[in-house]
């Protein structure tokens, strides 16, 4: 029997001040920093959990829910909440705070799927012990069908694409 460990146990948290240099020309926090912070949050989740090699395989939901400004705080919380034989489904959310005023959102949630590198580890199952963790968990189940169905999809999509040069066509 798999050892259980408890998505606590694998939770990440990092804050982050947000810059100048951070922002777009909306004056938000650009994207693509968003989507660096996040991924580089779930690996870590996920390492604490596999102990063996891991990759981003997808970012599976991404769901970018109020901006963050200069004078606002990121608060980065991951942790895994699914676990297949070689897959491990992550769940990242992101609290913004403007620090002037000491005002809490929520900013984004994600999704983002890793798979191990290695083809047969032994990955211990997840338990949820907070009632935020239950109801996400909870979910597993069904987000890991829809996301097999939208991989299936994607390999047919991918045999469409041209990849000889623009120029030659």
């Amino acid at each position: 029997m798999a050892e259980t460990i408890t998505c606590r146990q694998t939770l990440s948290i990092s804050n982050h001040r947000v810059f100048a240099s951070d922002l777009n020309e909306h004056e938000t926090v650009y994207g693509g920093r968003l989507l660096e912070l996040l991924d580089g949050a779930a690996s870590i989740a996920t390492s604490r959990l596999a102990r063996v090699e891991t990759v981003t395989a997808s970012i599976d939901q991404l769901n970018f829910i109020a901006p963050f400004k200069l004078q606002d705080s990121l608060c980065i919380e991951s942790y895994v909440v699914g676990v297949g034989h070689r897959s491990i489904e992550v769940f990242t959310k992101i609290i913004g705070e403007h620090l002037q005023t000491g005002e809490r959102f929520l900013g984004l949630t994600a999704f983002l799927t890793f798979v191990t590198t290695e083809k047969t580890p032994n990955l211990p199952e997840i338990a949820p012990t907070t009632a935020e963790e239950e109801f996400i968990c909870a979910g597993y189940g069904q987000r890991k069908v829809q996301r097999l169905a939208n991989f299936k999809n994607q390999q047919a999509f991918n045999q469409q694409i041209n990849l000889d040069y623009p120029w030659d066509y």
